[in-house]
Formats: structure tokens, C-alpha cells, sequence
């Protein structure tokens, strides 16, 4: 009997299953035939605006947004990695700032944290960020990385068992050595899938660095394709510009899966 009901219960969920398919191949014929892909392909595929984008969407778009991703997460996880040790170190005033920063970077929205970054904290302070749109790029964005990569980094060093450090300290190493030597690379080894999501969570918020002022050759992606829905008065760059993107962070999230299998395994 129990056999039986097993069976029975396969069947129905194949049934269910085939039903699912047979309804989404349904909707999927009554899209294809209702849309008016030449109006379609007007709005949003025009050969000739995509060759007229060539190469610079690649050479100015796609490099510049690279590069203010590198550099603002660089930046921003070396600046973390202090906010973590800061926030659980033994020294209240130590613990109060890093707190203090990280709820306040991540409780802001990122732009408004950018703003006052490029125009209110020079104004405030009397200096100049160099390296104009890159330097107040890598600033605005390091800082807001810098506040979740410090949570993650946290949560990292908290999940490696506390008999690694005792052992270290059994040893003679100090606390900070012990953190440097023992600690830190198990954590990060932890850590590495959901860093990479913040490395693909910072490229897509490269697009709000228009509010910093861009020259044509410092123009990210979305900049770039925004200039030429302008002149153009068609939304094809902005297809492009979403090609770009996929074609940037697919691989980077097709790695954190990978990585996230080899952790799972090695646990």
C-alpha cells in the first residue's frame, strides 16, 4: 500500500508538472503572436544607433564603469575590514563610531550619501577630493560598500569557531596576529561568495554617479547610453547598455554560485 500511494503521488506531481509547462508554452505562443516585434525592434533595436555606439560604448562605458567599480571596492573593503575589527574591539569609543558609520551609510539611500560625499563634505571641510569624478566616485560608492562589507565581514570572523583563537593565544601569538594570521583568512574564505554580491551590487550602482558631473571620456554606462537616448530619442542604448551589464556581472554570478558549492562542500 504504502508503495502504491508513493507511485500515486509521483504520477500526480508529473501531471502537475506537465500541466505547468503545457500552460507556460501557452502564454509564451499568445506573447509571440500578439506583440508587434517591428515596433518592438524600433523602440528598442536599431542597428543603426548600436554601430554608431561601437566601439565607445565598450572603450569609454564599459571600462569606466570597471574602473570606478575597482577602485571604489578596493576602497571600500579595506575600509570595511576596519569597521569590523573596530566594531568588536574592547574599546567602547572604537565600537560607537563603526556602528555609528555603517547604520548610517546603510540607512541613507546610496545617491544622497554620494552627494554629500562630492559637494556638502568638501564644503563642509574646505578641501577638494582628488582625482575629480573618479576620486569622488570612489569615495561616495567606497563608503556605502564599505559600511554592508563590513557586516559581511563581521558575520565572517564570528562564524569561525572561538577555539581557533584560543589556540592561537595557547600558542603565544597576540590577539592582533592570531585576528591577522588565523582568523581573518577562514573568514574571508566564508565571506567570498557574498562579497562577490557586493561587487555586482556595486557596478549596477555605478549609474548613480551622474550627479557628480561626467566629461565624455568619464562617462559610465548608463551616462553613456542616457546621452545617446537624448540625441537619438530611442531607447535602443539603454538595451545596450543592459547588454553590457549582463555581460559584466553574469560571470561574476555565475562564480558566486560556484563558490558558494565549493563552501557548502568543504563544510
Amino acid at each position: 500500500m504504502v508503495v502504491v500511494a508513493k507511485s500515486s503521488r509521483v504520477r500526480k506531481a508529473k501531471i502537475r508538472r506537465w500541466i505547468i509547462y503545457a500552460i507556460t508554452l501557452i502564454v509564451l505562443v499568445v506573447l509571440a503572436v500578439t506583440i508587434d516585434w517591428a515596433t518592438l525592434q524600433q523602440a528598442f533595436f536599431q542597428p543603426e544607433i548600436i554601430r554608431a555606439m561601437l566601439p565607445e560604448v565598450i572603450t569609454v562605458g564599459a571600462k569606466n564603469t570597471i574602473i570606478y567599480t575597482t577602485m571604489a571596492f578596493s576602497f571600500g573593503l579595506v575600509l570595511a575590514l576596519f569597521l569590523a575589527l573596530m566594531k568588536r574591539s574592547t574599546i567602547a569609543p572604537y565600537r560607537w563610531f563603526a556602528t555609528g558609520f555603517i547604520e548610517l551609510c546603510r540607512g541613507l539611500p546610496a545617491l544622497i550619501t554620494i552627494i554629500h560625499v562630492a559637494f556638502g563634505l568638501p564644503i563642509a571641510l574646505g578641501i577638494r577630493v582628488p582625482g575629480g569624478t573618479l576620486g569622488k566616485g570612489t569615495l561616495g560608492l567606497g563608503l556605502v560598500a564599505a559600511a554592508y562589507m563590513a557586516e559581511t565581514i563581521r558575520a565572517g570572523v564570528e562564524a569561525v569557531p572561538r577555539g581557533q583563537m584560543e589556540a592561537a593565544r595557547s600558542l603565544g601569538m597576540t590577539r592582533g596576529k592570531a585576528m591577522m594570521y588565523i582568523i581573518l583568512p577562514q573568514a574571508f574564505r566564508i565571506i567570498i561568495p557574498p562579497l562577490t554580491n557586493e561587487l555586482v551590487l556595486l557596478i549596477k550602482d555605478t549609474s548613480l554617479l551622474f550627479v557628480i558631473g561626467t566629461t565624455p571620456l568619464s562617462k559610465e554606462l548608463t551616462k553613456f547610453a542616457r546621452d545617446f537616448m537624448t540625441e537619438t530619442q530611442n531607447a535602443t542604448p539603454l538595451t545596450v547598455a543592459a547588454i553590457m551589464y549582463l555581460i559584466i556581472t553574469l560571470p561574476l554570478t555565475y562564480l558566486v554560485r560556484r563558490l558558494e558549492k565549493r563552501t557548502n562542500k568543504g563544510r
